[in-house]
């Protein structure tokens, strides 16, 4: 069993609306053959609560305008730290950057097969590593500019 045609529909849509907002490491796997309650899983992430909480109310927007769902279910929102958006036919993950480290999803669904996505959502690849080292970069530098 495969993603269907409006799984696949739903992740792109969700995938670029993610990186119109400047979403983190956009990945979706194909999760139809171990799991029987969805499709696939889209992962995203952001590196502050309130980014988190943008792209998920543009996915949740887009998603609507653009295709007509609407998720049937909607968790994290308040806390905004990872949120999920369950529509049935597609799950997705919206993480705070520190969320995503900790859980690493990727790991449990490495074995499943990585959905194509748009080409904006793919340059998101390692952006968090890239962010990570520049507020590394930015906490070392003492207040007057010095480095330490």
């Amino acid at each position: 069993m495969t993603a269907t045609d409006r799984s696949i529909e739903l992740i792109n849509t969700a995938a670029q609306a993610a990186a119109d907002k400047l979403a983190h490491d956009i990945i979706a796997y194909d999760v139809s053959d171990v799991l029987s309650i969805t499709d696939a899983f889209l992962l995203a992430s952001a590196p502050n609560d309130r980014q988190v909480k943008s792209i998920v109310d543009e996915i949740e927007e887009r998603l609507s305008k653009e295709l007509g769902a609407k998720p049937v279910r909607r968790e994290g929102d308040r806390e905004a730290r990872w949120v999920l958006l369950d529509y049935v036919d597609i799950v997705v993950h919206v993480q705070h950057s520190e969320e995503r480290v900790f859980y690493a999803l990727e790991r449990l669904w490495k074995d499943c097969p990585e959905l194509e996505l748009p080409e904006d959502a793919k340059a998101t690849r390692g952006k968090a590593a890239e962010h990570a080292q520049l507020q590394a970069a930015e906490e070392a530098a003492e207040p007057d500019g010095e480095w330490r």
